[in-house]
């Protein structure tokens, strides 16, 4: 088996930058990292807030319980207090609040399955658009993302901010529900192209994939194989959600979209700095590229 031992690492030259050099590159790609971790760190705070607001309206019914005990729902105005009913109902689920009817997880979208892998005949020459699998969801597009040029139906083209379920593979790190924060790539199988059925309807739809990740994930795990598992149409239909008449919808999106789309910019500046910075490194410490060049690319960058 080849193997790699200190003896051999001892015998091979590195060249390095002056140690001064090399602490004015690391406080630079340092400055970077920071960024980019208060970027990431204000996304957790986001998302915790787009779902405690999901949570407290759609699972919880916060404000139909506030309303059937005579109390102003707290932390609402009047206004969005009145589209919320005021008393429950029965229903196959149990009490739900008045006129919400319960959906199956399967009937909130439009559910569209990726090609299989060969279809799309991959290159490693970066012709044409990136193959999206679960290791570029979690990564993003990298080195090791094959490419795809052959004409492939328009459904399995992605696009720029499209709700992304990945239904298989290991139950803990795989099962989630992503969005698709890139350019243009094609749809590998696996993965959902998640379509809300109307624009006012995509902030409930993201919330609820997002808040149900650990029913997916047990799902899964009950079929889990060889460390892997999978989420299945038949399963989608049965799962079912209590969904609101449209004025509740129209009224969440208006106050949760704003914060979907802080988190979606917020999480292409990160990407764009971690591109940067990735790319910084090697020219700096080759010496093709000097501090005060790469400061001016940065400022361009901000």
């Amino acid at each position: 088996m080849p193997n790699l031992n200190t003896g051999i690492l001892s015998a091979v030259p590195v060249f390095l930058p002056p140690l001064k050099i090399q602490l004015e590159i690391a406080a630079m790609l340092g400055a970077l990292d920071d960024r980019i971790t208060l970027l990431r760190e204000t996304n957790a705070t986001l998302e915790a807030i787009a779902q405690a607001l999901f949570k407290s309206w759609f699972v919880d019914f916060d404000p139909v319980r506030a309303k059937m005990e005579g109390r102003a729902p707290e932390g609402m105005d009047e206004a969005t207090a009145a589209l919320f009913p005021d008393a429950f109902e029965e229903s196959e689920l149990g009490l739900v609040p008045r006129g919400w009817c319960p959906f199956s997880v399967y009937d909130l979208a439009t559910y569209i399955n990726g090609a299989a892998y060969k279809a799309f005949e991959p290159n490693l020459e970066r012709r044409g658009l990136p193959i999206i699998k679960i290791a570029e969801l979690k990564s993003g597009v990298t080195a090791q993302t094959a490419y795809s040029d052959v004409a492939m139906p328009e459904k399995y083209r992605i696009q720029t901010g499209d709700i992304l379920f990945s239904w298989s593979g290991n139950p803990d790190t795989s099962i989630d529900t992503f969005v698709w924060t890139y350019d243009q790539a094609w749809l590998n199988q696996h993965i959902f192209r998640v379509l809300p059925h109307a624009a006012k309807e995509r902030s409930f739809l993201l919330r609820t994939l997002k808040h149900l990740r650990p029913v997916f994930a047990e799902l899964a795990r009950n079929k889990q194989t060889t460390g892997l598992g999978h989420v299945t149409v038949a399963d989608m239909k049965r799962l079912q959600v209590i969904k609101p008449d449209m004025t509740v919808l129209d009224h969440f999106d208006n106050v949760v979209s704003p914060i979907h789309d802080a988190i979606f910019d917020n999480e292409q500046q990160a990407q764009t700095l971690a591109t940067l910075r990735d790319t910084l490194l090697p020219r700096l410490i080759s010496g093709a590229l000097r501090l005060p060049e790469a400061e001016t690319l940065m400022k361009e960058t901000a």
